[in-house]
């Protein structure tokens, strides 16, 4: 049957060809292999792209949480974390304390210094490594409540750790107060965990370079540093810390027209730090000292977004949307500072 059909086909295509030009013959040739080879590229693109959806298929099922405990998850969240641990210990000893030496344990008071901008960044951190701590957690299938209680302990814990090697630094010493500050961010984390099951109000982080006199260049390069990331992490005058709350989620009413994604963010800042306690220091030998420049406290009032509350089914979407509320979204801003004076700002970061 099969043969017979070949037969025919073969049979008409050749009643059809000599009917053609040479000419017409060799067009006819290059089209069908052009035609032959258009068809084989497509059934690579169709192969190529079952292959890249499957494996995003399984990507976006790897990002999805479990409603159920996954050992293999569990097991990858420890190894790692614990890597992560170790490592950060590791490179904090070799970059901070190598070149101080040891001391017996000591406390610090160091709660006047700063205008507390660096209590701010303490709490922060411990926030979002237990938010962070608590939704991998999830990920993996462990239960809500004891989801959030090990990641405020991971927080903690975490966050203290550096508390004990400052307290046996002959550089600094362990801070109370930093202590108290590290509990109040995995605390803000923990308990919207257990109210509420979800986070109302998210602490985050904004920062812009501040541009230095170039009198003031030596001193700043040595508090801050020169490079955008170092200065991002020390320069207290360019940083602020904002707790961002969602209106939305208290309303709670299906009706409600007020948007799901908008936030109303109130900030902290400060300005004028040349030092911890005042703008006096030593360089070359000579005390310098800038009291004419005023250290000031700085509050905002500025509208957010908090990117988990913008609707999407993808996984990656919402992994992404969960790190990028870490980070306050720029916008217009009002600004009130205890010398006073209030200003107004259009794009604010």
């Amino acid at each position: 049957m099969f043969s017979t059909s070949a037969k025919r086909f073969k049979t008409r295509f050749r009643i059809y060809l000599p009917a053609l030009s040479g000419a017409d013959q060799l067009k006819l040739h290059k089209h069908t292999g052009l035609a032959f080879r258009v068809f084989i590229l497509a059934l690579s693109l169709i192969g190529a792209s079952e292959k890249t959806l499957q494996a995003q298929s399984s990507f976006n099922r790897f990002l999805t949480p479990s409603d159920t405990l996954q050992g293999d998850r569990v097991l990858v969240l420890s190894i790692g974390g614990s890597g992560i641990y170790a490592g950060t210990l590791i490179g904090l000893n070799q970059l901070w304390y190598a070149d101080y030496q040891h001391s017996s344990f000591h406390l610090f008071n160091d709660n006047t210094e700063w205008l507390q901008m660096d209590k701010a960044g303490h709490a922060y951190t411990a926030y979002l490594e237990t938010v962070w701590s608590a939704e991998v957690l999830r990920w993996a299938g462990v239960r809500k409540n004891k989801a959030a209680l090990i990641g405020a302990a991971t927080g903690f814990v975490f966050q203290n750790t550096i508390e004990v090697l400052d307290g046996f630094s002959s550089q600094w010493g362990a801070s109370p107060g930093d202590v108290i500050a590290n509990a109040c961010g995995s605390l803000l984390g923990f308990t919207q965990y257990i109210l509420w099951n979800e986070q109302r109000i998210r602490f985050k982080f904004s920062f812009h370079p501040v541009d230095y006199t170039d009198d003031l260049s030596s001193r700043t390069d040595e508090l801050f540093g020169a490079a955008f990331f170092h200065s991002a992490i020390k320069d207290y005058n360019g940083q602020t810390y904002w707790l961002s709350v969602n209106p939305s989620s208290f309303i709670n009413k299906p009706d409600s027209k007020f948007p799901e994604w908008l936030s109303v963010a109130a900030g902290y800042g400060a300005a004028g730090l040349l030092g911890a306690n005042e703008n006096v220091w030593s360089e070359n030998g000579e005390i310098n000292e800038r009291k004419d420049i005023v250290r000031f406290r700085e509050f905002y009032l500025s509208p957010d977004i908090d990117f988990t509350r913008i609707k999407t089914k993808s996984p990656v979407l919402k992994t992404c949307f969960s790190l990028l509320n870490a980070i306050k979204f720029p916008a217009p801003a009002l600004q009130f500072n205890s010398s006073g004076k209030a200003n107004f700002y259009l794009l604010y970061f």
